[in-house]
């Protein structure tokens, strides 16, 4: 069986959270989160999909940016939007 990586691995970039504190969207909106995703794109810290307002996946859905990474202590996964898989 032959497994073919991902095409959307080649947007993956080393990036830096910008809000290492929590989801940019619920801090500026004071909504609460569950677990955290980072863009491996552009450095986005959002919510999950388990979250109120699931920001990770709108931000993936309007920017095309469709790998993230769990930005969960001790977690160490990549999941892609676009296939709906881990990468």
């Amino acid at each position: 069986m032959s497994t073919y990586p991902d095409p959307h691995l080649a947007m993956v970039r080393p990036v830096t959270p910008r809000t290492p504190e929590g989801c940019e969207d619920c801090l500026s909106l004071g909504s609460p989160w569950v677990h955290l995703r980072l863009c491996l794109v552009c450095g986005r810290v959002g919510c999950c999909d388990s979250s109120p307002m699931r920001h990770a996946r709108a931000h993936a859905t309007d920017t095309g940016h469709a790998v993230v990474r769990s930005f969960e202590r001790g977690e160490d996964w990549r999941w892609c939007f676009v296939h709906e898989a881990l990468v």
